[in-house]
């Protein structure tokens, strides 16, 4: 930092971040973060998610949660809807969680091959 406009742009960045994770947005997106969903690599898609929804203003907010019950399909990350509608998608990584908020979030369509419904057929 040397000067006053780069301690700004530290401040919008650091909101823009705090925004994601709390606010009113059109989508909630969840990530388990328990214990197995932690030991599985949850963090790095948390990260990711939390980076890219504010690097690309999506309306959205990201938080984490405890678990999911799931373990064997962890990471999982919740997509939830202002409908109340939700999509879970499993074995997340941050490349996976990026295609999910380009399409899911950005354009509005389930990325189905990720979803829990794909491992069930």
């Amino acid at each position: 930092m040397k000067s006053l406009e780069d301690l700004r742009r530290m401040r919008e960045e650091a909101l823009k971040r705090v925004n994601v994770r709390e606010g009113d947005k059109d989508y909630r997106v969840v990530v388990g973060m328990a214990t197995c969903g932690i030991a599985a690599g949850a963090r790095p898609v948390l990260n990711k998610l939390v980076e890219e929804a504010a690097a690309k203003n999506y309306n959205c907010t990201i938080t984490q949660t405890g678990c999911i019950g799931m373990c064997v399909y962890e990471p999982i990350v919740e997509v939830y809807g202002k409908d109340g509608a939700h999509t879970t998608y499993i074995h997340m990584d941050p490349e996976k969680a990026v295609r999910v908020l380009d399409e899911h979030i950005g354009q509005g369509h389930v990325v189905d091959e990720y979803t829990v419904n794909a491992v069930k057929k």
